[in-house]
């Protein structure tokens, strides 16, 4: 085989639609664009959501709702998950990342007091609910809260 013997297979392309070529072509004529109209036009595309003229939904629907810039997002954790770690390990939000329990962007982290916790860990993460804090302590443990 040499590079001069080498061809696409049959099928992978396809030949350019030639418009405007003379009406043997099949594409002459009005070159694809049908009669008259705004599509057979210069410049005649519209732009997408266009109506023919007529007031387009977007804008005949009023604008609703607000979504606010500031807003604190949590990634939130339950005690149950925190059980894995061995006692009096200090849980913190990189320890938790590196587990693989906080995963994306979400920079703070909430611990939630669903499940119970039999060893006692210290945890530090950004907010807690109050049965958290209590089955925490009741373990033997303890909660702190790190800042933003």
């Amino acid at each position: 085989m040499r590079l001069d013997e080498l061809k696409p297979t049959p099928g992978s392309r396809k030949r350019e639609k030639r418009i405007g070529r003379g009406i043997g072509s099949g594409h002459g004529k009005t070159s694809t664009k049908g009669h008259k109209g705004q599509g057979a036009r210069s410049g005649g595309t519209k732009p997408p959501g266009f109506e023919g003229g007529q007031q387009p939904i977007l804008r005949r629907l009023p604008k609703r709702g607000f979504r606010n810039p500031f807003t604190k997002v949590y990634s939130i954790l339950n005690l149950s998950t925190l059980d894995r770690f061995a006692p009096d390990t200090v849980v913190d939000p990189q320890k938790l990342r590196e587990s693989g329990l906080v995963k994306g962007k979400c920079g703070l982290i909430k611990i939630l007091g669903e499940g119970e916790i039999q060893k006692p860990l210290v945890v530090s993460a950004h907010k807690f609910s109050a049965s958290a804090v209590r089955k925490i302590e009741a373990a033997g443990g303890k909660a702190e809260v790190v800042s933003l």
